[in-house]
């Protein structure tokens, strides 16, 4: 944090007041701004491996795209879990909301999807951003994807209540709310409850759904992604 003192510059005599406080306005705003969170440039080399695959054997446009963060990347069975729909996986692991879509021109677009799914958020609530923070970052991925991509559908897979980090469930259940809210008001998008069917009798996580860091899914976890998220596609 910048001190207070070393903000403020000294005003000239005769400086009008108007003047003075619109500037000490403006220097108030980013001394005490929140901090930044994420750095999409760390990703630079595993979205430059994608181009790389991508150029040596393009990926098949009007696919189902699937990106986001870790839980999208060790989907190993993805196309086995569709084999009736053509998908993309592009996920990347520990990423954020705003990760991706700091990448949609490079990782989205070029694809011209038939359809996004998008995992996202768990990350950005372990690092203290807000449920409406992450709410806002996903309003810019749809809105940098439309910009290009004005038809595709565009579905959020809720973001999931693990053991690792079940203290954070308020957060993300209002995240999931506030997502879900946005998604029935939009065309084209689609809010997928995974959430639930995640949970056992007792309202906490299913432990025999998750590997051994208590955070990521097994392949129990991922049969039950498979069930409920296959609702949601397309006809193939």
């Amino acid at each position: 944090m910048i001190p207070k003192r070393a903000c403020l510059p000294r005003m000239a005599v005769g400086t009008p007041i108007r003047m003075m406080k619109l500037l000490l306005a403006i220097l108030g705003a980013l001394c005490f701004a929140s901090p930044v969170f994420g750095d999409p440039a760390k990703w630079e080399k595993e979205i430059a491996a994608f181009e790389r695959a991508d150029a040596e054997n393009p990926p098949p446009r009007g696919a189902v795209l699937f990106i986001g963060s870790s839980s999208i990347r060790l989907w190993k069975t993805l196309a086995a879990d569709f084999p009736g729909h053509r998908v993309i996986n592009r996920g990347f692991g520990g990423s954020e909301m705003g990760d991706s879509a700091a990448f949609v021109d490079r990782i989205v677009v070029p694809y011209a999807p038939r359809m996004i799914v998008i995992y996202a958020g768990g990350n950005d609530i372990n690092a203290k951003k807000t449920p409406q923070r992450v709410v806002e970052d996903f309003k810019t991925f749809v809105a940098k994807a439309r910009a290009k991509l004005p038809d595709v559908e565009i579905a959020f897979i809720s973001i999931a209540g693990n053991p690792a980090r079940w203290e954070q469930v308020a957060q993300v259940r209002e995240a999931n709310r506030l997502i879900e809210e946005v998604t029935r008001a939009g065309t084209g998008l689609k809010f997928i409850n995974t959430f639930d069917a995640m949970l056992g009798r007792d309202g906490n996580p299913r432990p025999e759904i998750f590997v051994q860091d208590r955070l990521h899914m097994n392949e129990k976890g991922y049969v039950i992604w498979r069930e409920v998220i296959g609702k949601f596609l397309p006809k193939p």
